[in-house]
């Protein structure tokens, strides 16, 4: 498909933070855009599952919400647990006295595109596919715009240009801005470095109250970490394998891996981990589960770095303005479930930047760049908070219950959690850790 030879915005990269940028840019009045991704077709897994209270806030507030509240699963609360029993229950209710969504909503990042592509569509909005920038330079007549080239030949001139183009970004590439951890280059040994995640079905179909839809379960193990979150049938058309639609309940998990795990890890492999970390509840060893469940199918399986890396800026010149954001900017641990929704709020809050930047820029062509800096320095340090944030929980749940020394018979696990049982009588404590993860004191 032929591309426009000029736009006033170029959007490289259609996942929730390109798609989220398109819809903000299109709320708040800019239409001269265009929105260009590498691949044929998004992509059919599974991925991201969370959109946290805040991300729901700022996606209302560019009235794209809607959808995504119709599809996806209302998440209560996150519970942490031992292998068969409750520690820490972070309820979401009391939110509503800071939010009019006081919950998370679970939901596959493929459903949130669906429904985000559907959203622009319904605005005349189309994703260009498939065009992969393969360079930029300035344009040598106007020193405001980017000449934009492709892998089949095309060219776009672009006043700005918002890269969304994940975390091996072409675009930030290009534009020479290092990415690099901001703390240090290695995590400690005794941390998790990979997460295997995987969409799967039972059977028999495992019960119990660690199978409840709406919560979020943490299980906590010995120097690892297990999730599970309960899908029952809300997915099974979107979340296919071999085009065949599952017909059991879904449950998405997750768990850390000291080490290299394989790229989609197989059936046998994801039934280990489920068995040495999962809760008894769906594990297939009797003596842990009175009525063993065995993995029947692997929807989807992948692995996931734990590593954080964040580019040096996120907004330079090279004629046009250039922006990077979502993994392009800042990649970071999983745990928290805040990578997806800290790069769509980027991109809701850039887009509104620069459509401001734009109709200043219409009556004085001279209008230097001071919103957007001040707008890229913003996103830049809300990054460093949340790397800093999940760095923090995934120390946590990577203590061992190893004990220190034989004259102290107690480990950094075991303080853990009986610090959280504790926590866990008193309710502000509870609301506390459900105001850190729903990212409203971080918008």
């Amino acid at each position: 498909m032929s591309l426009p030879e000029n736009t006033t915005v170029l959007i490289v990269g259609a996942g929730p933070a390109g798609l989220t940028a398109a819809l903000s840019l299109a709320h708040h009045g800019c239409h001269d855009f265009v929105i260009v991704d590498a691949a044929v077709k998004g992509q059919n897994t599974s991925r991201a599952m969370t959109i946290h209270s805040a991300t729901v806030e700022a996606l209302a507030s560019i009235d794209a919400v809607d959808g995504l509240l119709s599809q996806a699963i209302k998440g209560k609360s996150m519970r942490i647990t031992s292998r068969s029993s409750e520690i820490f229950d972070a309820k979401f209710d009391p939110l509503k006295q800071y939010s009019a969504h006081p919950y998370a909503l679970y939901i596959p990042q493929i459903v949130t595109e669906l429904v985000l592509v559907q959203k622009l569509q319904s605005l005349g909005v189309r994703v260009q596919r498939p065009h992969r920038v393969v360079g930029m330079k300035q344009n040598e007549n106007n020193s405001r715009i980017t000449d934009v080239s492709f892998e089949d030949g095309q060219v776009i001139r672009a006043r700005y240009i918002i890269g969304a183009d994940g975390a091996r970004s072409i675009v930030r590439t290009i534009a020479g801005i290092g990415f690099s951890n901001p703390d240090s280059p290695m995590l400690d040994n005794d941390v998790m470095t990979q997460m295997v995640v995987a969409d799967v079905t039972f059977e028999p179909e495992p019960v119990g109250p660690f199978t409840l839809e709406g919560h979020l379960i943490g299980t906590l193990f010995s120097g690892n970490f297990f999730m599970v979150i309960p899908l029952g049938n809300h997915f099974n058309t979107e979340l296919t394998r071999d085009g065949k639609p599952a017909t059991k309940s879904i449950f998405r998990i997750a768990c850390g891996i000291h080490g290299e795990a394989p790229h989609a890890p197989p059936k046998e492999y994801v039934q280990h981990l489920i068995d040495t970390y999962g809760p008894a509840c769906i594990t297939s060893n009797p003596s842990l589960n009175p009525t063993p469940v065995k993995v029947d199918q692997v929807i989807w399986s992948s692995r996931f770095r734990t590593r954080s890396a964040i580019a040096d800026r996120t907004f330079t010149r090279l004629g046009a303005a250039i922006f990077l954001v979502g993994d392009a900017a800042h990649i970071h641990s999983p745990f928290g479930g805040q990578g997806m929704n800290l790069a769509m709020r980027d991109a809701i809050f850039l887009a509104e930047a620069v459509t401001k930047h734009i109709q200043t820029s219409a009556g004085n062509p001279d209008v230097d760049d001071t919103i957007l800096r001040e707008i890229a320095d913003t996103r830049h340090a809300r990054a460093l908070e949340i790397i800093g944030y999940s760095k923090t929980l995934l120390k946590l749940a990577s203590l061992t219950y190893d004990s220190y020394a034989w004259w102290m018979p107690c480990s950094g696990g075991f303080i853990r959690d009986l610090i959280l049982r504790i926590l866990n009588r008193f309710n502000f404590v509870q609301s506390k850790v459900a105001w850190g993860l729903s990212g409203l004191g971080r918008r």
